[in-house]
């Protein structure tokens, strides 16, 4: 594999301290991480006197240093970053990281002189981190360009760490060093004005150390590159786990505040999540411990999870938390039982999650004998041995059951965690105590625990399944990928129309001029029929008397024709009207909804539903960005809440879903065929019936009036 083009930048040799003094606070802090880190490197100190700065050697400019330097740490005042930048340009530096403030994030002269560096840098073919940025400290590689204090004793790791959050990069260091993960890089994003979170994800994804991708995000600013970058680490095999802040109108307020970035819709985010094979987490403690908890599993090929315990109430407990967040706790197999008993006292139950029972205070071999035995199910993927860790000198008494456990984890293939009721730190105790007894892994706090084995198990089944995949591109139907180069479908038949020719059900239907004409086409049709307005510039017809329904006979659908153009011009005096579509009533099925729309971050998406008042009553919908396979779309259905609806309810027939999901999985091809202009397209009902699935109404929305 060739070296990432941030290779300098990550892994620098040689290093420039741009605005070093030692008056400064931040310079003291950074090269107190160099010797902290054990960098290897050459540094150099630059400042206007030219003087050696706490034993590092002194330069008036970088250029005066007279040979390749890697990568510069600019800490410049803010007046001072235009000298600065042009003495790094002149130098031949490639790569930089700037903490200095004072941009984009303070206001429109910042966002300007922001740009101009931007554009300085971007000529001379330089890129930086920041600026704003409190830098990067590549753990693994003993690489620190950062101000932010080291976590000491260093622990390497397997974890790499960016946010977009200086301060919170420090928080989730310490947390990760409390909970004994070690980390193999962290980086503070900054301003992200030329380097960015989607940049330092591709980074980790080809950085050998780093097996797990940890993100704090507050924004997204190019969703394209974040999400190549997400399908390399889901290719890679490394998980990406994710806080996106935002999910509320006031932390959306808050996160735009402190970056000058908006947030986007939460729900679409969502979507992008389960499309890109992201697990989105929603505390700093959840990033950290489900970062951990990959780290030692990667892929778990069997979902299926067990725990084992003393408490019979940490059992019920376990139960109640694990069933809302889809975690499986599978019966054990007869033989499995059977092997139970044998060492089980006579009043202990062979259930999941397993009480071992008090017996095992007496007699703490009775883990690893359990632990053995579980861990011979073939549906049981890891194991769990919930009991305390120690925390101080005193509480010592657990050790013989924490060897225990430990012994019975060694023995097993699979992989085995001592997990505690509550989050604690992992102290030079409770190491001692593990390291003494055999236990690698730990997971602290039942919840969080079990919700990082849930984030877990959706990652480990979407890699299976291939379901990743590159967003915005047709992959079913009529799926050339092309545009559509025709005339845009502007009325409700024209775009019924469009759909038809992507393989979409549509309701028959034909288009009058006259009372005559809609006369003889209800006698075509036969039985009972709706007519409803024709005209492009009419989007609710219902509203303003432009539909009629349940006629029969051409007499009444002659009376309907006319009232509805009566109606219609005059509620609509200035709409062009193209005629009357008369159409077969369908009186009987259960009504879906399909509709797309254009997010401006992640672009098309669709939302599924139940049509007609079920939209509005159940609040209910799935979302998945575009494109989506007819496999994918069925699940969508499959998790509304009213999805009992779809097999039939009370003497109803089912629907037939895999048609249901085949026609709606085209109808997202449609859209995207439409192209840039497009904002929406709606079906609402596609009618499922008689085991048939029918769009009856379809209403495209363009982002302009033109033809």
């Amino acid at each position: 594999m060739s070296p990432h083009p941030l290779e300098s930048l990550f892994k620098p040799r040689s290093i420039a301290l741009v605005g070093a003094t030692e008056k400064a606070m931040w310079t003291g802090a950074i090269l107190r991480n160099f010797s902290a880190y054990q960098f290897d490197g050459e540094l150099y100190a630059v400042n206007r006197q030219g003087v050696d700065v706490l034993g590092v050697k002194g330069y008036p400019s970088c250029v005066a240093i007279g040979r390749p330097i890697d990568a510069a740490y600019i800490i410049v005042p803010v007046t001072a970053i235009r000298d600065a930048m042009a003495d790094v340009i002149a130098a031949g530096i490639k790569t930089a990281v700037i903490l200095t403030s004072g941009f984009a994030e303070v206001g429109a002269e910042g966002v300007a002189l922001q740009s101009e560096i931007v554009a300085m840098s971007r000529a001379a073919g330089v890129r930086f981190l920041g600026p704003n940025s409190l830098g990067f400290a590549n753990i693994a590689d003993r690489k620190p360009l950062t101000a932010i204090p080291p976590q000491l004793p260093l622990r390497d790791g397997s974890v790499g760490l960016i946010s977009q959050s200086g301060a919170t990069t420090s928080e989730l260091m310490d947390i990760a060093r409390r909970l004994d993960i070690g980390l193999s890089f962290a980086a503070a994003t900054g301003n992200e004005a030329m380097i960015g979170l989607a940049d330092l994800v591709d980074f980790l994804v080809q950085h050998p150390p780093t097996r797990v991708i940890a993100v704090y995000c507050e924004t997204i600013r190019d969703t394209l590159a974040f999400s190549k970058a997400a399908l390399k680490a889901h290719a890679a095999g490394k998980p990406i786990v994710m806080i996106k802040v935002g999910s509320s109108a006031l932390s959306a307020s808050v996160a735009a505040a402190h970056t000058g970035s908006l947030v986007g819709d939460n729900r679409v985010f969502e979507a992008a999540c389960a499309r890109l094979n992201i697990i989105r987490v929603r505390t700093v403690e959840d990033l950290i411990i489900t970062a951990g908890f990959l780290n030692v599993t990667g892929e778990l090929p069997i979902p299926g999870v067990a725990i084992i315990s003393v408490s019979g109430g940490a059992c019920a407990m376990s139960t109640d938390i694990a069933e809302p967040l889809g975690v499986d706790f599978p019966a054990f197999a007869p033989d499995t039982c059977a092997a139970l008993r044998e060492v089980l006292p006579a009043y202990g139950a062979t259930l999941n999650p397993l009480d071992a029972t008090g017996a095992v205070m007496a007699d703490p071999g009775l883990f690893e004998r359990t632990i053995k035995i579980v861990a011979t199910d073939s549906a049981i993927g890891c194991i769990f041995a919930i009991y305390p860790l120690p925390d101080t000198e005193a509480h010592t008494v657990g050790a013989p059951q924490l060897k225990g456990i430990g012994s019975g984890f060694n023995a097993i293939s699979k992989p085995g965690f001592l997990l505690t009721q509550s989050i604690q730190p992992v102290n030079a105790f409770g190491q001692l105590a593990m390291e003494t007894a055999g236990i690698k892994h730990t997971l602290t706090g039942l919840e969080a625990g079990l919700r990082a084995v849930a984030g877990t198990v959706r990652w480990s089944t979407r890699r299976r399944s291939g379901n990743a995949a590159r967003i915005g591109t047709p992959i079913t139907g009529n799926d050339s990928g092309e545009i559509y180069g025709g005339p845009r479908p502007l009325t409700e038949r024209a775009t019924l129309e469009f759909l038809s020719a992507f393989g979409v059900p549509v309701v028959p239907a034909i288009l009058v001029g006259s009372k005559q004409d809609a006369a003889a086409a209800a006698d075509t049709i036969g039985g009972r029929v709706v007519l409803k307005v024709a005209s492009a510039d009419i989007g609710h017809k219902t509203d303003i008397g432009g539909v009629r329904l349940n006629i029969v006979g051409g007499d009444a659908a002659a009376t309907s024709y006319e009232a509805i153009m009566t109606s219609v011009k005059q509620a609509k005096p200035h709409a062009t009207i193209d005629g009357v579509i008369v159409s077969p009533m369908r009186e009987h099925g259960v009504e879906l909804f399909a509709g797309v729309a254009r997010d401006p971050q992640w672009g098309m998406v669709l939302a599924v539903a139940l049509g007609g008042i079920w939209v509005e009553i159940l609040d209910d919908s799935a979302l998945s960005l575009l494109p989506v396979t007819s496999g994918e779309v069925e699940r969508m259905l499959r998790s509304l809440r009213g999805a009992a609806l779809l097999d039939g309810h009370r003497g109803t027939r089912p629907v037939n879903i895999s048609a249901a999901a085949d026609a709606i999985a085209r109808i997202g091809n449609a859209a995207l065929a439409l192209g840039p202009q497009l904002v929406a397209l709606e079906i609402n009902p596609l009618l499922a019936y008689e085991g048939k699935i029918e769009a009856l109404d379809a209403l495209a929305i363009w982002a302009d009036s033109k033809a």
